[in-house]
């Protein structure tokens, strides 16, 4: 009797160990999420320090991805750190680079045990941070809430598994299935809870592409406009093979404030790249292909990541999406649905493909879905 009551109050003392411990790998990630868009070409780490089941420091990845989230942390924990407990959402690197190795800091501080959400496939890491730890006597657990880490950290994995950054492409289409009117002529369709939730989206993503022919027509900016965070405009990337963007546009007049790439063959006139260049604009150059009016997605995404792009948000038009989706290069769809109808005559969300090629494609399955005011927003993932 004595034995089984012992068994259940470890059990139970397991199971309250295993419940904070989720719980505080989530502060974790809710606090990584703070740097996404703001920490390319590092990923976007939380660190929380805890003792005696009492937070004792917080830290996450910094903007242009220094100081890293764990130093952050134990900085704010100090002499409390000794003894305490780390939780990161990401195996803490082990290597020196532009700062020394976040293992070397935890060492230091007298941590004295470490739950890890995921290892780092980063060469320079890979599972060396996790070892050196061990080799130092302290445990370290690996593993907890790592499906969460690995969608947080989706662009890092992509860029340095795949070289191309995450892709996630926002659809904001009518109930007819149209995302402009004839003439590509811009209309509304979605409403403000939607449009909020769009910028929060720009500014968790380190860029924002769209094609030359919807950079004419619309003349957007491509900032977030959210109260607060102009500061947390993505840089802006256009597609532009043959360099036709005017420079009366609102993205060139606004180049010297916020980022602006312009993705261009190489066969584009250099006087008009120098030109470009002048007023503020990076043009980057990619190898022409059959048709020198066309860039093909594989060397953009190749371009982005070798200048430290994680996280990329494609947002027209139809014939950009197409294309992506037809290159398989598409990793995340944002599909918003207002309540109008535009009519026969209005532009195909998806240029020559019908919009099933998401919505009923097995490629990818939805991951959330959500009713905003008389909108809906359904996010899928590749499956």
């Amino acid at each position: 009797m004595i034995f089984r009551v012992l068994v259940d109050q470890v059990g139970e003392k397991l199971k309250a160990q295993k419940d904070a411990d989720r719980r505080f790998m989530q502060l974790a990630l809710t606090l990584g999420r703070r740097g996404l868009g703001r920490t390319w070409p590092n990923p976007a780490v939380g660190a929380v320090v805890v003792k005696d089941g009492i937070i004792v420091g917080r830290g996450w990845t910094q903007p242009g991805g220094r100081p890293h989230a764990e130093p952050e942390a134990l900085q704010r924990a100090g002499n409390a750190a000794k003894g305490a407990t780390l939780y990161v959402t990401l195996e803490p690197c082990s290597h020196f680079g532009k700062s020394p190795p976040c293992v070397d800091a935890v060492l230091a501080a007298g941590i004295s045990r470490v739950v890890s959400a995921i290892e780092d496939p980063n060469p320079e890491v890979a599972g060396q941070g996790h070892a050196k730890l061990r080799a130092a006597g302290l445990p370290v657990e690996v593993g907890l809430c790592s499906a969460d880490a690995k969608r947080d950290h989706a662009g890092h994995f992509r860029r340095i598994r795949e070289g191309r950054p995450h892709v996630i492409l926002k659809l904001a289409v009518s109930a007819d299935d149209k995302i402009a009117a004839s003439g590509n002529k811009p209309v509304a369709i979605t409403g403000e809870a939607a449009r909020t939730r769009v910028h929060l989206l720009r500014a968790q993503s380190d860029a924002i592409l769209i094609g030359v022919r919807t950079a004419i027509a619309d003349d957007p900016l491509l900032t977030c406009r959210l109260p607060g965070m102009a500061a947390r405009s993505p840089v802006r990337v256009v597609l532009d093979p043959m360099l036709r963007l005017p420079s009366a546009s609102r993205l060139m007049q606004s180049a010297r404030t916020t980022p602006l790439w312009l993705v261009a063959s190489e066969i584009a006139e250099p006087a008009t790249a120098t030109r470009l260049g002048a007023a503020g604009a990076q043009v980057i150059r990619v190898p022409p292909q059959a048709d020198p009016s066309a860039l093909e997605p594989p060397a953009v995404l190749r371009s982005l990541a070798e200048r430290g792009i994680t996280r990329l948000m494609i947002e027209g038009g139809s014939r950009v999406a197409s294309s992506f989706l037809q290159s398989g290069l598409v990793d995340e769809i944002w599909l918003l649905r207002g309540p109008g109808e535009i009519g026969s005559d209005g532009i195909a969300a998806l240029d020559a493909l019908p919009l099933t090629a998401i919505t009923q494609s097995p490629a990818y399955r939805v991951r959330a879905s959500e009713a905003l005011d008389q909108d809906t927003i359904t996010i899928y993932e590749r499956a």
